[in-house]
């Protein structure tokens, strides 16, 4: 049902979203044709009825009302509560479409862990498939209208060959008047599963890890999608836009009508200027019509995509590519006879591949992209490879402490309150001969940090300098 139109926008052109303005399934006009013939008829019957048939003192009543709802018709915020809403539905709408589970990757795993082709393991890994995809159809015929037409019983289900007489008969055996139970092929699966691994069947130690991951990924995409349609968006939310739409365009039907007395000289309270021209239909009140009731339509077909609108999923199609998918890729396509034989490929050996183009699509073919410097030229003059040196400014240690200092000092002092073993200061700051500052006795900046080192000198910047000291603390 989903309308498909990438390959009309495959290529920009001149015009190009305007041929999709000639379409009619799931188009605009669709959508809001029955709304906007009842808005212009009403629309046009008012603006005869004050035209042609009412006394003065009548139309002088009449466009006292007009005035009125002309000065407030721009109130409503509707362009933000419209855009907000649409959105958000929009979004809920793709979020849904990933929450579909796709079988692939668990009867891949199924045909790659449960081995054989024998009649045992084929049934197995049927049985498997169907036990989920059966899940997959309970869990649709409770919420999509289109899947329950097709499937309104569980009779009408075994009579399509996705559950048995049997598991029809134990599946209505578990108690379900509290809570919906598509998910009891599920523990078929597991009980298969555990009973292929105890039986040894299974390809190693790992297989039931492998195959279990894929199915609980299955399983909560199914509990994900009967949870979108339990917990739907606020009511009051979709009562607000839609009151809000309507109410301005019944508003509009009097507001917009043109009444005499004003021009361009003597426009409405609300600003508007009626023109001179006398139209029985309002053009861009039309246009109007078709922004703001197109996004309301926009957001009515999006807001549950599990029905029959145009643009809503097809799970019917999606239930019989599922179920002929994953007996073809867990049985039918793992017949040793159906897999091709090994050989040389064609580009065996040839380091640079020869991969041939049509001439239509020879225009595709571009140079390879080597990054935006790969061009970037360095003059040979300076290509000479050099061993930078650092150079820095001499400092007046007289007057400034060397930042690596002051963080080992820093350090000390901390080391030494950890310890709980520092001692009151006992000496006095001095200068030192080579003028640097010079801590005569113990104090916290002094405090060594082991006794074997001593008075061990700190020359921070020794390396900088040739190896001669620019200071030394003690």
């Amino acid at each position: 049902m989903t309308i498909s139109y990438q390959r009309d926008v495959a290529s920009s052109t001149a015009g190009g979203f305007t041929r999709l303005l000639f379409k009619w399934k799931g188009s605009l006009y669709k959508l809001i044709c029955r709304e906007l013939l009842l808005f212009q008829i009403v629309y046009i019957l008012l603006g005869v009825i004050y035209r042609q048939l009412m006394s003065p003192a009548q139309k002088e009543l009449f466009e006292s009302v007009v005035k009125y709802f002309d000065a407030f018709l721009n109130v409503i915020p509707l362009s933000f509560v419209l855009g907000f809403y649409v959105s958000y539905v929009a979004s809920r709408w793709w979020q849904q479409f990933l929450a579909i589970p796709w079988p692939d990757k668990l009867f891949h795993s199924i045909a790659c862990y449960v081995e054989g082709f024998d009649e045992e393991s084929r049934m197995l890994r049927r049985s498997l498939m169907r036990y989920m995809n059966l899940a997959l159809i309970l869990v649709l015929r409770s919420i999509s209208s289109a899947v329950k037409q097709r499937f309104p019983t569980l009779d009408h289900v075994v009579e399509a060959g996705f559950m048995t007489t049997t598991e029809k008969e134990l599946f209505s055996s578990v108690p379900a008047n509290e809570f919906n139970t598509y998910w009891v092929p599920c523990t078929w699966f597991v009980y298969r599963l555990q009973e292929a691994t105890k039986n040894g069947r299974l390809l190693n130690q790992y297989s039931l890890e492998n195959i279990m991951r894929e199915f609980c990924e299955f399983r909560a995409k199914c509990g994900l999608l009967w949870c979108y349609d339990w917990v739907s968006i606020p009511m009051v939310y979709t009562q607000v836009v839609t009151l809000a739409t309507y109410v301005f365009f019944i508003f509009t039907i009097i507001g917009r009508q043109k009444i005499d007395g004003f021009n361009v000289q003597k426009p409405m309270r609300s600003g508007r200027i009626p023109l001179d021209i006398d139209l029985y239909i309002p053009i861009f009140t039309v246009l109007q019509f078709f922004f703001y009731m197109g996004l309301l339509k926009v957001a009515e077909q999006l807001i549950n995509p599990f029905g029959d609108d145009d643009e809503d999923f097809e799970l019917n199609w999606l239930i019989d590519r599922h179920v002929k998918a994953s007996f073809l890729g867990c049985d039918i396509l793992m017949n040793p006879e159906r897999i091709p034989p090994m050989v040389k490929d064609y580009y065996w050996d040839k380091q640079d591949c020869p991969i041939p183009y049509t001439e239509a699509s020879m225009h595709f073919k571009k140079k390879t992209y080597r990054g935006s410097a790969d061009d970037m030229k360095v003059p040979e003059d300076k290509c000479h490879m050099v061993l930078p040196e650092i150079e820095e400014e001499e400092e007046d240690e007289g007057q400034k402490l060397s930042l690596t200092s002051l963080l080992l000092e820093s350090s000390n002092i901390v080391t030494k309150i950890g310890l709980g073993t520092n001692s009151q200061s006992q000496g006095s700051l001095a200068p030192s001969k080579d003028g640097c500052s010079d801590y005569s006795g113990q104090s916290p900046l002094a405090y060594e940090r082991s006794p074997a080192l001593g008075h061990r000198l700190h020359q921070p910047g020794a390396w900088r300098n040739n190896g001669q000291p620019a200071g030394t603390w003690r």
